[in-house]
């Protein structure tokens, strides 16, 4: 902040003709300099930074837990004595925590606050993380599993939320999307941890060890959420306005400081607790959105959690090897390796992909990006399912090729974008609610994928399993463009309604 000098005249004239503003009109201003020349973007303050960076945290985690699972299901394998059902109950159950969270947890920041939920999740998180790397017995793997999603769930619409409730809307594309991009990174860290555990301490118990490398860091981060105001969107939106004035005081602190003062203007209507409800989002004035915000995400997860967890299974098949047919626990162990390494190097494009989301989401467009996301995981998927009538290294080097793709597509795309417009679609009333319903609803194909894929894999096979998804994949981009609602550089106060 030190090569912005405080407002000059020009500005204060135009705050005290301007007073009674909205809280993202507050958020949006421009400084401007004496002689009326306005700074070319809004800088960010010190609490927007740690609210962004917490919310990151999240999602680093998400990434962290739900893809190192991919690396532990064969361990788990092995010391429980599970077959496939066992195997699908396992690589679902975060995911169903997710289901479950993101519409029954989510929902609740609408009710209760943005703030409450997004430390409640986190102190969720902690304790089932905690007992899960004691845990005895399938069923009480699968069991904290589930507790590990509820509070992922939640966080889906909070974060959300937490970011883009609390930023300029110039800047509101590229910082969700970066904060969404901590996924990736921690999809990449959960795999290169599974396997230098696995490297270091050889052992079935080895998983217990990766799930324990996130404790500290998540109470930290715990800890950093008491910090962080209260969405001032949210709060002018219930009519508390003396409060949301004070939050937002507490948000945009600078030096030297503007808006000198804050005074917002009271909200032209109340939402009812009818218009409140789940119902609402089914209604005629929101029935796109919630169409547009959930069923492409739902396609989006059939193929993004199916390939990103069992990547590491389908790797270690091609490679010769399997949990259930290995001789011995070295063998389990040292195939476990091979594919941990390999699913990593495949998930590094996960990382590339967001970052020219971050990059082109505010200059391409959010529609433009999911529609050829989409279009591009199908073509991934395809080239991937040609490794069917080849054998080797051509079989493997398809494989890697089709996977690779897949992933930079995904997250170009329909991973970063449904995940992007999901919080921006709905009134800030609902919006906790429609970000909640849209994530569950795509954590309903994330579960039937985790499920499924092992059981599919040893049914039908790898290659028909791709082709199905390749379907699902252009299904998505036709979903996309049929009910598009664009939202890039859009105020949240004006998108409510918007169509194409």
């Amino acid at each position: 902040m030190a090569n912005i000098t405080a407002p000059g005249p020009a500005n204060a004239a135009r705050s005290n003709t301007l007073r009674l503003r909205s809280v993202q009109d507050h958020i949006d201003e421009l400084p401007m300099w004496a002689d009326g020349t306005r700074l070319p973007s809004v800088p960010m303050t010190g609490m927007q930074w740690l609210i962004w960076s917490l919310a990151a945290a999240g999602k680093f985690f998400e990434g962290y837990v739900v893809f190192m699972t991919g690396v532990a299901l064969p361990l788990f394998s092995r010391e429980f004595q599970i077959g496939a059902f066992e195997h699908g109950m396992i690589g679902a159950a975060s995911l169903f925590g997710i289901l479950i969270g993101a519409v029954a947890l989510g929902g609740l920041s609408d009710r209760f606050g943005r703030k409450p939920m997004f430390v409640v999740e986190m102190v969720i998180f902690v304790a089932f993380l905690v007992a899960l790397c004691f845990a005895t017995n399938y069923v009480q793997v699968v069991i904290f599993l589930f507790g590990l999603g509820l509070a992922l769930g939640c966080d889906y619409p909070t974060a959300h939320m937490i970011i883009s409730e609390n930023i300029p809307s110039s800047k509101r594309g590229k910082l969700v999307l970066g904060a969404f991009a901590f996924q990736a990174v921690g999809a990449l860290f959960g795999t290169a941890v599974g396997f230098f555990v696995l490297s270091v301490l050889p052992q079935l118990n080895a998983w217990r060890w990766m799930y324990a490398s996130a404790i500290i860091p998540a109470v930290l981060v715990t800890l950093g959420r008491f910090y962080i105001v209260e969405s001032a969107n949210w709060l002018s939106a219930r009519g508390e306005i003396s409060r949301a004035e004070r939050e937002a005081t507490r948000l945009l602190v600078r030096k030297p400081q503007y808006p000198s003062q804050i005074k917002l203007a009271a909200p032209q209507s109340k939402a009812s607790e009818s218009g409140q409800s789940f119902a609402a989002l089914f209604n005629s004035e929101n029935r796109r959105a919630t169409i547009l915000a959930s069923v492409p995400w739902f396609l989006q997860d059939l193929g993004t959690y199916g390939i990103g967890i069992f990547t590491p299974t389908i790797l270690a098949a091609a490679v010769g090897g399997s949990s259930d047919h290995a001789r011995s626990i070295v063998d389990v162990i040292q195939h476990d390796i091979t594919a941990a390494k390999g699913a990593a190097l495949i998930t590094t494009l996960l990382i590339l992909g967001i970052l020219f989301a971050v990059m082109l989401a505010d200059v391409v467009g959010r529609i433009a990006l999911q529609v050829w996301g989409f279009v591009g995981c199908a073509v991934g998927l395809f080239l991937a399912s040609l490794s069917g009538f080849f054998v080797d290294g051509e079989q493997l080097l398809l494989i890697f090729a089709g996977f690779m793709l897949f992933n930079f597509m995904t997250n170009l795309g329909p991973n970063a974008q449904t995940y992007l417009l999901a919080g921006e679609v709905f009134p800030t009333a609902i919006r906790g609610k429609g970000a909640g319903f849209a994530a569950a609803f795509a954590k309903v194909g994330a579960v039937m994928t985790a499920f499924l894929f092992p059981i599919l894999l040893d049914s039908i096979g790898t290659q028909a399993l791709l082709y199905c998804l390749i379907v699902t994949s252009l299904l998505g981009a036709a979903v996309t463009w049929l009910f598009r609602i664009e939202t890039t550089g859009v105020s949240l106060e004006n998108l409510h309604g918007k169509g194409a």
